[in-house]
């Protein structure tokens, strides 16, 4: 449902060409934000990795002139891929911790004087469950969203006396190109989640993009340093 709840907000969405990124940035866009988004691929504003060197600041500084400012973040690019512990190569933790946490560092931080200067600023960053526990054959991704939560928790801390909150929306299993693989190739893994879940389903983007609005908005004024589960009940049931 559309509104214009977030109407003259200025946000950066990452990982915005499908999946969870696509559905935030299509929901904020809809309650009237103006959104600028980036993706390795896609209809995005721009097209480029997060993990390049110096490719934060540009897309703040992209960002700010052509929205004219910035008060909200919401970091969505993220990788997934399960392989177990033993023969784990550096190269692919490394990865994943490029992509799911120290770009996310660096986005928030480039963006924080638009965001203190805001007085209302947001970021809202995207967890996981398993960034409230571990799981086989996940042992990079799972470290690497307790790290998000963390770092997020802190930055609620450490932001808030400017107005600032900073949440992190941890969804459970979601439908996405990114999960789809894995509930392909094993698809007892898909039967697992949706049985787990209380609500005997998988999640959609929009279940995740509509919290994430409300995590923008000034419904969620006073919400800061939170881990929001969004799994339909499956942790409820852990």
């Amino acid at each position: 449902m559309a509104s214009d709840r977030l109407a003259g907000r200025k946000a950066i969405v990452t990982g915005a060409g499908s999946g969870i990124g696509a559905a935030v940035a299509a929901r904020l866009r809809a309650d009237g934000a103006h959104v600028f988004t980036t993706d390795l691929k896609g209809d995005v504003d721009l097209v480029g990795d997060v993990t390049a060197e110096g490719a934060s600041a540009e897309l703040v500084a992209r960002a700010v002139a052509a929205m004219g400012g910035l008060d909200t973040v919401v970091p969505c690019a993220g990788i997934s891929a399960f392989a177990p512990l033993e023969g784990h190569e550096d190269a692919y933790f490394e990865r994943v911790f490029a992509v799911n946490v120290f770009a996310v560092f660096r986005l928030v931080r480039d963006a924080v004087p638009h965001l203190k200067a805001s007085g209302n600023g947001r970021v809202v960053t995207i967890g996981s469950t398993t960034s409230s526990f571990g799981d086989e054959g996940l042992a990079a991704y799972a470290a690497s969203k307790h790290a998000v939560l963390g770092f997020t928790k802190s930055v609620a801390a450490e932001l808030g006396p400017f107005g600032v909150t900073a949440n992190c929306v941890q969804p459970g299993a979601i439908d996405t190109p990114m999960t789809a693989p894995a509930f392909t190739q094993m698809p007892e893994y898909k039967t697992f989640w949706e049985n787990k879940a209380s609500l005997r389903r998988l999640g959609q983007p929009q279940d995740i993009a509509d919290v994430v609005a409300f995590l923008c908005s000034d419904d969620a004024r006073f919400m800061t340093g939170h881990g929001l589960w969004v799994d339909g009940g499956a942790m409820a049931r852990h």
